[in-house]
């Protein structure tokens, strides 16, 4: 176990963290763990390439990490009212649709490589964008502005989260035509 390791882990750990500070109403203790687990998120794969610490348990437990982190953000903050619950509905079904895509491929035994693809890093930080400005705003009570800019927001999101997951679905079919 490694340090870069271990800030993945303490991502996962500071997940229901969040949760509990949300179901309290302490939008600004759970926007303050949010930004601590984001810095984790830049500092474990940071560490790893400056230390060439780089693993298969860190190639696994980094990207899951990213995912339970966003997905209960997701839940938690729809469940609230504070985000549309079609944009959880969404960021859920496209994560959901490339983890099947990864089973499919790896039952038919098909080589793949998984790389981040431009579009979904912007995926991510609108996602990301989207869960903390909505901390933000609850923390700091701005009700007025708040609705509108996360609606935009929402939609701006959904849009990468849906053009990210067609991405994948044609880069998984890519992979499949190769083999057939």
């Amino acid at each position: 176990m490694n340090i870069p390791n271990l800030l993945s882990l303490l991502r996962i750990i500071l997940v229901p963290v969040i949760i509990i500070f949300l179901i309290q109403d302490s939008y600004a203790k759970a926007l303050i763990a949010f930004t601590a687990a984001g810095l984790t998120d830049a500092l474990d794969g940071t560490l790893a390439r400056l230390m060439n610490q780089q693993t298969e348990l860190g190639a696994f437990l980094d990207p899951l990490a990213d995912k339970i982190l966003l997905s209960t953000s997701f839940i938690s903050l729809s469940i609230f009212g504070l985000i549309p619950g079609w944009l959880t509905v969404i960021v859920i079904s496209r994560d959901f649709i490339i983890l099947l895509g990864i089973i499919i491929l790896s039952m038919m035994s098909v080589k793949y490589e998984i790389k981040p693809l431009f579009v979904s890093k912007i995926t991510t930080a609108l996602q990301i964008g989207t869960v903390f400005l909505t901390m933000f705003l609850k923390s700091f009570n701005y009700d007025i502005v708040s609705h509108d800019l996360i609606i935009i927001l929402s939609w701006l999101t959904a849009f990468f989260t849906i053009i990210s997951g067609l991405f994948y679905i044609f880069k998984g079919i890519q992979f499949i035509n190769r083999t057939a």
